[in-house]
């Protein structure tokens, strides 16, 4: 590995790609965060707060847990940011040097902005499916929010391989 404080600070314009996931990802938790705030008198005192991997409810729990996930939601967009804007930081491989380096950066970063994103979608859904179980508007995603967080891993998977493709 080199070491990371040898490496070139190198300022690189976000990508298009980098603001439509932005703006995606914000517009989720702006919205989550809004439709939470509307709903929440109609909402029961239990609501469900933990799903197994087949989609089935497996702890109901106190419609106050449900600020956790924008606070969680917060926290990963704060901290994730901070990953972003420092992509000298991140870890690369022996391979990296100063005339790679912008390549590096610039994966490195796209892939931690799409990460971020996708985390903050997954948790406004998350909490919608709650609220609308809890409400009884249907049964939620079911087996189809396994298949939705995996696209979080496939992400990460094409980063590394887009990664490992610079020379």
């Amino acid at each position: 590995m080199v070491n990371s404080g040898n490496r070139p600070k190198i300022e690189i314009e976000k990508t298009t790609s980098e603001w439509v996931w932005d703006i995606v990802g914000y517009l989720c938790y702006a919205g989550s965060i809004l439709f939470l705030l509307v709903i929440w008198e109609k909402l029961p005192k239990e609501v469900p707060a933990h799903y197994n991997a087949l989609g089935e409810i497996d702890r109901w729990g106190s419609k106050w847990e449900l600020i956790l996930l924008p606070c969680i939601g917060a926290f990963m967009i704060f901290f994730m940011k901070v990953l972003e804007r420092f992509p000298e930081l991140h870890n690369y491989p022996k391979r990296f040097h100063e005339s790679n380096a912008r390549q590096f950066y610039l994966q490195s970063r796209k892939m931690i902005n799409q990460l971020k994103n996708l985390c903050v979608i997954i948790f406004s859904l998350l909490l919608f499916e709650s609220v609308s179980i809890a409400l009884g508007w249907g049964s939620g995603f079911g087996i189809w929010f396994l298949p939705i967080t995996i696209f979080v891993g496939i992400s990460i998977v094409v980063g590394i391989i887009k990664q490992r493709k610079i020379q």
